[in-house]
């Protein structure tokens, strides 16, 4: 029972823990928008927040683990104590063990003897049937049954008495079989909280270092590279830019250049996916599964105002029909693209101003009107076109609701994920993380969605920066002494080697400052640290990993991590070229 009790205590405390942090999540992820997990830059905010919940996640964990020690310690000395006891019980039954035979020897005497005198008595019996001796008789009658009762009376304590060591003996099994059990639980379970407690610590450690590597400096280059860039499709399609295909022509070989698959994030619906989705015959309900997961939809009343950044205003009439989030004129299939946005619009705006099934207020909570949140115009919402005025009135009051919490989804959404969507929790709700494919994994690249509608993002070779600086570049190609020399930064990088001098050779002319980069030649110094840098590079290869991210970066037979070659990338490659994803490729021409 007390062992019992104890894993219950462990239970409780764990599932507290999680608890703790599912509330510290939703109370401050929430909120924020699908597009800011572009930036690096918030990239390593995340990091030190991430390393700020570590540290406030794991000491309670090591109170907890000093209160458990305690307990453990006092449940040991119970088993000391009942471990004393059942050795004075051992000696009992060792001690009745060796009496065992000689009980055994008066139990067959007596058997002996009780079968004798009964027989005894059978014959006197005899006797004064025949009139023989009447009085000797009734003596030897009345002495003999004496005797039958004792001897009845000494079997029966010598039965009792075998029965009653075995008894103890199967009880003395039976607690020791538990007292192990009790010793191996506690035991194992102080061992889990000493993990998880060296388990945290080193992670704490980790993050400390990855986010000391990155001086202040860089993050800023980082941040000027990448940009904050807005990943809904806005109300104008994002022109192409013809520089940025793999099959511009640089006019050098070799030539290298990297190419993102999307641009962050990567979670909830793939706008140009649905767009995809709808051209292959899919309606809005279907294209709003196969991004939130198990769902199911509900129409309530959504009748009164919203307030905004840009005021208070009619939710259904004004606020809705004014987002700008997809171009009105993707009207296949019935605009069940356009639908799918109303009804992805609709659920976000009710989720972030904290509008729940059980509390249907719509004037709890504020949105703001910029890609932070949802990009709202008030010239749409004054004229807004035909065909989203009716995806959004023919989808009225229509949310996405999780059969998982049956709560409503926070319905994230962006523009191109590259063919992999990842997963996301929020609200108790998870989504899946699937390839976005006709036909799974084996369907991307050629049957990918995206593809299917024409995203202009989603393979793409990036060289400007939001603003539209380009550094003097005109296209993302690279020399082979150029990547060779990213390359070097990646291997020192994913060595966890000095990073300090890591930034664009031309960072000064291109984003000012008075920062010292590291030639290519002492870059190179820093790699042979790790075996042999490089001058130049004669193949390239990458390889890729089951949850949409690159694995692997193999440059001359060398393998570096995708995902250290991706920050590495960005650190040092020339002017404003960079990666805008995880999923990336690298081609040679």
């Amino acid at each position: 029972m007390e062992n019992e009790k104890f894993h219950i205590k462990i239970k409780n405390l764990i599932g507290f823990f999680i608890l703790l942090f599912t509330v510290y999540c939703l109370l401050f992820t929430s909120s924020v928008k699908a597009d800011e997990y572009d930036d690096l830059q918030k990239k390593i905010n995340e990091l030190n927040r991430a390393l700020e919940m570590s540290k406030a996640a794991t000491a309670p964990l090591e109170s907890t683990l000093v209160k458990l020690e305690k307990d453990i310690a006092d449940i040991r000395e119970q088993i000391a104590y009942l471990e004393k006891e059942l050795k004075k019980k051992e000696e009992e039954v060792a001690g009745g063990e060796k009496l065992l035979s000689f009980q055994q020897e008066i139990l067959e005497r007596k058997v002996r003897s009780l079968y004798k005198n009964m027989y005894q008595t059978a014959t006197s019996n005899l006797q004064v049937i025949f009139g023989k001796n009447l009085s000797e008789v009734i003596r030897i009658l009345g002495y003999q049954k004496s005797v039958v009762n004792d001897d009845k009376n000494t079997i029966s304590d010598v039965v009792l008495y075998i029965k009653d060591l075995e008894e103890k003996k199967k009880q003395i099994e039976n607690q020791k079989v538990k007292l192990a059990q009790a010793k191996e639980n506690i035991d194992s379970q102080a061992e889990f909280f000493r993990k998880e407690i060296a388990g945290a610590k080193k992670y704490q450690i980790e993050l400390g270092k990855e986010i000391a590597n990155l001086t202040a400096r860089q993050q800023e280059i980082l941040s000027a590279k990448t940009g904050l860039f807005s990943t809904s499709v806005g109300d104008v399609p994002a022109a192409d830019d013809p520089n940025s295909r793999p099959d511009y022509n640089p006019g050098f070989s070799p030539a290298f250049a990297a190419f993102s698959f999307g641009a962050p994030h990567f979670k909830g619906m793939s706008q140009y996916g649905a767009y995809g989705r709808a051209k292959n015959g899919q309606g809005e309900e279907d294209i709003l599964r196969a991004y939130y997961g198990n769902v199911r939809f509900e129409t309530v009343d959504t009748g009164g105002n919203i307030n905004t950044t840009a005021g208070s205003m009619n939710f259904e009439d004004r606020y809705l029909l004014g987002i700008a989030e997809m171009p009105s004129d993707w009207n296949d299939n019935n605009l069940a693209a356009l639908k799918a946005q109303a009804i992805a619009a609709r659920s976000y705006a009710l989720s972030y101003i904290g509008w729940r099934m059980n509390n249907r207020n719509l004037g709890g909570g504020s949105i703001c009107t910029t890609e932070q949140c949802q990009v709202w115009s008030s010239g749409k919402a004054n004229s807004p076109p035909d065909n989203w005025r009716r995806a959004v009135s023919e989808t009225r009051g229509k949310i996405v609701v999780s059969n998982n919490s049956n709560e409503i989804v926070n319905a994230w959404y962006a523009s191109t994920s590259g063919g992999y969507q990842e997963s996301y929790a929020s609200l108790g709700h998870s989504t899946p993380g699937f390839w976005d494919t006709k036909n799974g994994r084996s369907g991307w690249t050629s049957e990918a969605y995206e593809k299917i509608s024409g995203s202009p993002w989603f393979y793409k070779g990036w060289y400007k920066t939001r603003s539209g600086l380009s550094c003097g570049r005109s296209h993302p190609w690279l020399t082979s002494e150029e990547f060779a020399d990213i390359v070097n930064a990646a291997i020192v990088y994913a060595n966890g080697g000095d990073i300090s001098g890591i930034f664009p050779l031309d960072v000064q002319s291109c984003f000012g400052g008075s920062d010292q980069p590291w030639s290519r030649d002492r870059l190179k110094q820093e790699a042979d640290k790790y075996g042999d840098g490089l001058t130049s590079v004669s193949s390239v290869s990458v390889q890729y990993r089951e949850d949409g991210l690159t694995g692997k970066v193999i440059v001359n037979g060398r393998e570096i991590d995708g995902q250290k070659f991706y920050k590495a990338f960005n650190l040092r490659a020339p002017g404003a070229i960079h990666l805008k994803s995880g999923l990336f490729n690298i081609e040679k021409k």
